[in-house]
């Protein structure tokens, strides 16, 4: 009572902290007259006087006002936009590190230029991190004339580009580009053998938008670069044949952990079957050498209980396509791991492709949590405060509409069955094309899309086909007329690369838009229609002229008469098919109604069938319904429903967010030891010579190897001198008299620990020396990063198997969390020792030969440009990948001065010269 009392006199934290912002607002509003005054040149020149009084000490904060003055100026003079005052709030929350709640068709996208701008000054690059390939093109391409005006350059990550276009695109002072390529881009840079092969040039500040769908919806699953393993395409399909054998009494589903398990007659079952297929071959299933076949059967049996066709993926062109159940789009290239990809491609019976291994991994919690400064926009990310804070340390902001919002929210209508609520939607859908008011019917998923677009099309409705240019003509035509149209238009997974144009013209009179989840779309839904795209849409074929010009003019004209029928029939109108797991993703639903002041109205239609109704305990709420008397396509609406659906979804999302922060505590430990291996990774790849580092392996070899056959204080008698000798000879490649020296007079420990130490000094002296110093030199960085890399790579298969048993130490009353801990930092340890073992036992037998190259035989980032191999073969026990390089000299023959003498070099062998550059940069690029 008195919280509320307070906020009512004294306004919310958030109220309190906008009106804070009120001073910088006004200190904006003040320059725009002086501002404006400037020529263009004179603005541009702005862009270097700021860059010169940060270079003379100035803090970016204190450049705020004059450069979101400069900012505001440019966009008038080359977007024609003016932003807003609270566009401007935005803005200024950005710049400060917090999420800014702006509503939708509040203009984000304008908003994010400010801060963009102000901290590209520093020249050390700004991220602008989009959901989708088509918004960071369209953002880089529409943003970017303002950048460019003003001096700055602008750069875009997507999809398919090569290594030289990425470096580039980061090196700009602005780079565009989505979440998942920014992240891959961070894993493959950590997988380069050379520093001038990487692209990202480190993390100062990103801002991201639709910041709640990238950093808590696409948060449950980590990026992973991965490599193909052997192939079990066979395995799968042969399991997705038996299991249909299985009956429903064979299993539990669990549909709220989203789990499924084998019951005791169905282990039996299984168990029955595998061995008929002479698959279970001896013992019993869960038995040591049955894991893999349990492991497969279990993955199988979630492909087909836990994952529906056109609704967690669909099938295309010979393949299993995942979709993004928060914004209905597909994710080509992404893959489920653990076979479970696999187990769909067989259930779907498409071709298998092999399973992978994990090269490098990271969440993105934790790519994000890079950058010095993180910043997000959205219109939903008040229902996600808490999480923000927690994980990313973003408090979020609430900034107010430029015009009130004068959409009606209206309550949920609830039917029995799902049959019933079809109808009602059917029925909803003609009684507002008898006002021309236009819909936008929202779905969960792409069968219940097509679901209704079927029982559209049986009302005698029509589906736009939009590979027809003029398709949108009829819903015009009728618009023009005053009736109401009978076409409609499906937007979901299917029809990705024409959905801007589909809701752009969503806001025509009497249109009908289904779509599959609203999330991150990009393109704000305007009343009457989008009349600049409609012209480049429907003008797409005509030359400029006056011909052209007067068309567009009466485009323009229709949309603005177009509006004005929409408003008097109560604009755009929502309709919801069916509550989602998440209060964020109805909220954007409904937000595409009501922008910028506009009228709107927004519904929800559900029955007790829904996944949510379903499993959140519908059956009370059907007796009770029936006790009511409720008849069919009758519906319930009352707030208290309302209520209840909200508290359903609450305890979905408490229960998602605790499936998050574990995933994130346990990738926090290995996220600790990505950090040493990468940072000491692009140590070594910056250092012109790794040899001090070798020395120091090489002596720590020698410690450990004569620690562990010689214990402390031990007497002569009681040394393992034949275990020593052998250890030395595998890694030291030195053949000792070990023995013999252990019997001298008075010998001690650390005298033979010297004696092996200069052996080895000696013995990779001369080999240093055999084979040259700059190619050894080379060599050295090759053998260490990639042996690293080996060993990082088993270390994450290790951690990602321990990880999935280590729950059941909770059984013996121990915490798994501590248990993870402790085991991951001794199996780390235990990386540094093989490190240590393999680098050296590589080295001591390292032997450059010439041999012809062998096109293709590795990929360029992980084959080492100069080619080595040890006496004992090339791998040497360390799953190394040599490559050999063409030569008809012996390095050693070679004069640096006289080319005559050089023979054919290979293009990325060391110059000759001596130069230390590779040949291809240096006397090799005149050839």
């Amino acid at each position: 009572m008195l919280g509320a009392l307070a906020k009512k006199l004294f306004g919310s934290s958030n109220d309190r902290r906008v009106k804070g912002y009120a001073p910088r607002v006004a200190a904006i509003n003040a320059l725009e007259n002086e501002v404006s005054a400037l020529s263009d040149e004179a603005l541009r020149a702005r862009t270097d006087e700021f860059r010169q009084q940060l270079a003379n000490g100035a803090k970016l904060d204190d450049l705020l006002v004059p450069a979101f003055a400069t900012v505001r100026e440019a966009a008038k003079r080359v977007l024609g936009q003016r932003p807003y005052d609270v566009q401007l709030i935005g803005g200024i929350v950005l710049h400060e590190g917090s999420i800014a709640e702006m509503k939708t068709g509040e203009g984000k996208t304008l908003v994010a230029t400010l801060p963009t701008y102000l901290n590209a000054l520093e020249g050390k690059g700004v991220h602008v991190i989009t959901v989708n390939d088509y918004l960071a093109r369209r953002d880089a391409e529409w943003m970017g004339q303002l950048y460019g005006f003003l001096g700055l350059s602008t750069g875009i990550i997507v999809h398919g580009i090569e290594d030289e276009e990425r470096q580039r695109a980061y090196a700009a002072d602005i780079t565009y580009g989505t979440n998942n390529e920014f992240g891959f881009d961070y894993l493959r840079d950590n997988m380069k053998y050379d520093v001038s092969q990487m692209s990202q040039r480190g993390h100062h500040f990103a801002i991201v938008d639709e910041v709640d769908s990238i950093l808590v919806d696409e948060a449950r699953t980590p990026l992973i670069i991965s490599g193909p393993l052997d192939d079990k395409s066979d395995l799968y399909v042969t399991i997705d044949k038996i299991l249909p054998g299985l009956v429903k009494t064979d299993y539990e589903v669990d549909e709220k952990q989203r789990a499924v398990s084998l019951t005791e007659a169905g282990n039996e079952h299984i168990e029955q079957l595998l061995r008929e297929a002479g698959l279970l071959k001896e013992g019993d299933l869960y038995d040591a050498q049955n894991v893999t076949l349990v492991h497969h059967v279990n993955q199988a049996l979630r492909a087909h209980t836990l994952f529906q066709r056109d609704k967690d993926y669909i099938v295309r062109n010979d393949e299993v396509v995942i979709i993004d159940e928060f914004t209905g789009r597909m994710m080509p290239g992404r893959r489920y791991s653990e076979g479970l990809h696999q187990a769909l491609e067989a259930k779907e019976h498409v071709t298998v492709q092999p399973e992978n291994q994990t090269l490098a991994s990271i969440t993105f919690q934790n790519y994000f949590r890079l950058y010095k400064k993180l910043a997000g926009m959205t219109g939903t990310a008040a229902t996600e405060a808490d999480e923000f804070f927690q994980i990313y340390k973003l408090e979020v902001v609430e900034i107010p509409t430029n015009v009130p919002i004068s959409r009606l929210d209206e309550d949920d209508e609830v039917y029995r069955t799902f049959e019933e609520k079809v109808r009602g939607v059917i029925r909803e859908i003609k009684e507002a094309q008898k006002s021309g008011q236009p819909m936008l019917v929202g779905t969960t998923s792409i069968e219940r899309s097509e679901l209704i677009a079927e029982m559209l099309e049986k009302e005698g409705f029509k589906l736009i086909d939009f590979s027809d240019q003029t398709a949108l003509e009829p819903i015009y035509a009728a618009a023009r007329a005053g009736t109401p149209s009978n076409s409609f238009a499906v937007l979901n997974a299917r029809f990705h690369e024409q959905e801007a144009y589909i809701v752009a013209q969503a806001g025509v009179p009497g249109a009908i838009t289904i779509a599959t989840n609203m999330a991150g779309r990009g393109t704000d839904i305007q009343l009457g229609g989008n009349a600049e795209m409609r012209i480049r849409h429907d003008l797409a074929g005509m030359e400029e002229g006056p011909e052209r010009d007067a068309r567009a003019a009466e485009i323009r004209a229709e949309v603005i008469d177009f509006k004005q029928r929409v408003i008097k029939a109560g604009g755009l109108y929502i309709v919801g098919t069916e509550r989602h797991e998440s209060r964020r993703i109805d909220n954007q639903l409904r937000g595409r109604a009501g922008r910028q002041g506009d009228p709107g109205r927004s519904k929800f239609f559900l029955s007790l069938q829904d996944d949510l109704m379903r499993i959140f305990g519908s059956d009370r709420m059907d007796g009770m319904l029936q006790r009511l008397g409720l008849k069919e396509d009758e519906a319930i609406i009352h707030p208290w429903i309302n209520k209840a659906v909200e508290k359903a979804q609450g305890k979905v999302e408490a229960r998602n967010f605790d499936i998050r922060k574990n995933i994130l505590k346990y990738d926090d430990v290995m996220n600790d030891q990505r950090k040493v291996v990468f940072e000491q990774r692009r140590e070594f790849m910056s250092l012109p010579s790794v040899r001090e580092t070798i020395d120091d392996m090489r002596h720590g070899v020698v410690e450990d190897t004569v620690t562990r056959r010689i214990p402390e204080e031990a007497y002569a008698e009681q040394w393992d001198a034949a275990g020593l000798r052998e250890d030395v000879l595998t890694y030291l490649n030195l053949d000792l008299p070990i023995e013999d020296w252990a019997k001298e007079e008075g010998i001690a420990d650390a005298e033979l620990r010297e004696r092996i130490r200069t052996h080895a000094d000696d013995a990779y002296a001369d080999r240093i020396a055999r084979n040259t110093e700059e190619v050894m030199t080379y060599i050295e960085k090759q053998v260490l990063l990639q042996t690293l890399d080996h060993l990082w790579r088993e270390h994450l298969v290790t951690l990602d198997h321990l990880r999935q048993v280590i729950g059941w130490r909770g059984y013996a009353q121990r915490d798994p969390l501590n248990e993870y801990k402790q085991e991951a930092f001794e199996l780390f340890d235990g990386l540094i020792g093989h490190l240590r073992e393999q680098v050296t036992g590589n080295l001591m037998r390292i032997e450059v030969r010439f041999d012809a190259p062998d096109e293709g035989s590795l990929p360029p980032q992980e084959a080492p440009p100069l080619g080595f191999a040890s006496e004992y073969g090339a791998s040497s026990g360390s799953g190394l990948q040599y490559a050999a390089i063409d030569g008809d000299l012996a390095v050693a023959e070679r004069n640096p001065d006289d080319p005559s003498t050089w023979g054919k070099v290979g293009r990325n062998e060391a110059c000759p010269c001596g130069s230390g550059k590779k040949f291809k940069h240096c006397h090799g690029q005149y050839a």
